[in-house]
């Protein structure tokens, strides 16, 4: 543990997922060891420490995922605040990095933030997460008491929706529930691998605009 806690920079092949045992104080010497950097991304939960490294898929998803999102929200004119790379931690229970948040119902609060404290400011209505290595599940977000949360795997995008204390799948987003994300998510990454990202987003833009 001590030989990986350094003030030198982590290095991990793509695609690596580290666990190991850490307390809090380990997690922010690790976290700050990065310096500017996000990779590799850091977790903390239950008294264990997990590094990942993402693939090349990862980024091209999240960002994928992040503008459909966005495609969708201008296209029925409504407000938001977006966040990529972020950190939510609370202090010696946990620390996360989400791959895209949304601030939606919230987003004034918000507005023009440099740092939001955890404990005390409303948390993203949203998030997504892009779990190519099952690095994540949607209830490493229960602590912040985030709304909704994406998770994109192998099989497709799942929604699950904080009800009490847990987090339950549900069909439909409750940002737009008009709306077969699955579905919609799935045409545009096929899309997009056969014809390129910007053809695929130009498309959504175009379908939901007319």
């Amino acid at each position: 543990m001590y030989a990986v806690i350094s003030r030198e920079k982590i290095q991990l092949p793509a695609g690596t997922v580290v666990r190991m045992p850490g307390t809090w104080q380990d997690y922010c010497a690790l976290r700050d060891s990065r310096g500017d950097g996000s990779i590799p991304r850091i977790k903390f939960r239950n008294g264990e420490i997990l590094l990942m490294s993402p693939l090349l898929r990862h980024g091209r998803e999240a960002h994928l995922l992040a503008r459909v999102v966005e495609i969708l929200l201008d296209s029925e004119t409504r407000n938001y605040e977006a966040f990529t790379p972020i950190t939510m931690d609370i202090p010696e229970e946990g620390g996360i990095e989400p791959d895209y948040c949304f601030y939606i119902d919230n987003w004034q609060a918000a507005v023009g933030k440099d740092r939001i404290d955890w404990q005390t400011n409303p948390p993203p209505d949203l998030v997504i997460e892009i779990d190519v290595t099952t690095y994540t599940a949607a209830e490493d977000y229960a602590p912040y008491r985030v709304p909704e949360v994406w998770l994109f795997k192998k099989s497709g995008l799942k929604i699950y929706s904080l009800q009490g204390e847990a987090y339950q799948q549900q069909p439909q987003s409750r940002y737009f529930p008009e709306v077969d994300l699955p579905e919609l998510v799935a045409q545009v990454l096929q899309k997009a691998s056969e014809q390129g990202t910007g053809v695929a987003l130009r498309e959504l833009r175009q379908q939901l605009m007319h």
